[in-house]
């Protein structure tokens, strides 16, 4: 579950965040006025997520292909909607649920 608090809850409920985050293992998203400002988490998760070069280049090849898509004038846009019905609608092959 996304952990979500207001910044004020830093200072407020310190050990409960720190619980969050060293005993649970989670990163605590922070916000100011509504908006997010930050993210907390361990310095073992940190340290982790850093060494993963793997996971850095996906993310940039990613955010690259996404502004590509954008400027590209033949991109479709799918409302939640039409997303929802395909996925619904979409043939499961090899389902681990046969019956």
């Amino acid at each position: 579950m996304i952990n979500i608090r207001p910044v004020s809850d830093l200072r407020n409920k310190y050990p409960e965040i720190e619980d969050i985050v060293l005993k649970g293992n989670e990163e605590v998203y922070l916000t100011k006025n509504g908006y997010g400002t930050m993210v907390i988490m361990s310095i073992k998760k940190y340290e982790t997520i850093m060494t993963q070069a793997q996971y850095t280049q996906y993310i940039e090849s990613a955010l690259d292909e996404a502004d590509e898509e954008i400027e590209n004038p033949k991109t479709k846009y799918y409302t939640e909607e039409e997303i929802f019905s395909k996925i619904r609608n979409y043939p499961i092959k090899n389902s681990f649920y046969k019956n």
